[in-house]
């Protein structure tokens, strides 16, 4: 018998090819596009259009030490001077263009010019040219060189264009461990501790004898931050809160005196001119020189121990054969 058009087979038939067609129509697209992104992955992966390439220290490199500059009696006390960011790290801006590398640069050179013309203490900067230094490198620098203090130089960032003023920070308590590492496992427990010496002592002694000299550099860190206040009134405008604790790198892994100086907020208009201009920038030194030179005379003196140190000389002599 003969089968109609509109048999069962028939239709199942046209079906068939009509669903065949659609999923060509489908597939066929998609292998162009599949290809296309394959090709276009190869040829970005082949000739990037952007490349940013920047020479990291290698793990055993060590950067050459900067010059000593001051006094050649070698017995005078040394300040390290650290410009702020550089290199391809600029650091903040200000609104005018302003790049906060350029700013620290220009006020540690005025810092260290102000200090050379005291001619009372020895110095040296981390960096005195438009160079990256990673942050570990910039306290290993004061630490190779003996450091008596450090002292790093930045300029500070807001959202708010009204805030302004400049800022001394200290090692804050939370930010401290990097330092008993360094301290208590320097040279097998054989160096000074805050002038208390660690040979000899069993593991929990010396913990104990870091811990105490953590606390005596934290102090006199915190007495410089007040010499630069008490230096800088009448001369300087501070933020509201002029002395402050965080746990910044820079000064983390320092067991040394130390401060992190904001001079003033970039973001401001009127603070970004202050540090463009050479007389405030003068008078900023001065500040810096003066709470520098006193805070070394005191260490250079042997003036009178903190209660930390104090707590430190006794410990050790109860506890140190």
């Amino acid at each position: 018998m003969w089968r109609t058009l509109h048999s069962p087979d028939r239709m199942n038939g046209r079906e068939t090819i009509g669903r065949a067609i659609l999923a060509a129509g489908f597939a066929v697209p998609l292998a162009v596009l599949a290809g296309w992104g394959w090709w276009t992955l190869h040829r970005a992966a082949d000739n990037p259009a952007y490349v940013r390439r920047v020479a990291l220290p290698s793990a055993e490199a060590r950067i050459d030490l900067p010059r000593i500059e001051g006094p050649a009696d070698a017995s005078r006390p040394l300040v390290v001077i650290d410009a702020g960011h550089g290199g391809h790290d600029p650091g903040a801006s200000g609104a005018g263009g302003q790049r906060e590398k350029d700013v620290t640069l220009a006020l540690a050179r005025a810092v260290r010019d102000a200090l050379l013309r005291q001619g009372r203490v020895r110095v040296a900067m981390t960096r005195d040219a438009d160079r990256f230094l990673v942050l570990e490198e910039r306290a290993d620098v004061a630490r190779r060189l003996g450091a008596d203090l450090f002292v790093s130089i930045h300029a500070d960032a807001a959202d708010n264009p009204d805030a302004s003023g400049a800022t001394v920070y200290t090692l804050s308590e939370r930010g401290s461990d990097a330092v008993a590492d360094a301290v208590a496992q320097r040279e097998n427990r054989a160096d000074m501790a805050g002038g208390v010496q660690l040979g000899g002592a069993s593991n929990t002694v010396s913990s104990i004898l870091v811990d105490l000299s953590q606390r005596e550099m934290r102090a006199r860190s915190v007495a410089f931050g007040g010499l630069v206040r008490r230096e800088g009134e009448g001369r300087l405008t501070f933020h509201a809160n002029p002395q402050r604790e965080a746990a910044f790198v820079v000064l983390k892994s320092l067991d040394l005196p130390s401060a992190l100086v904001e001079a003033g907020y970039i973001s401001n208009a009127g603070d970004a001119a202050a540090m463009a201009d050479p007389a405030w920038r003068g008078r900023f030194a001065g500040v810096l020189a003066s709470a520098i030179g006193i805070t070394l005379a005191r260490q250079e003196a042997g003036a009178a121990p903190t209660a930390a140190a104090r707590d430190a000389a006794e410990v050790a002599a109860a506890l140190v054969p």
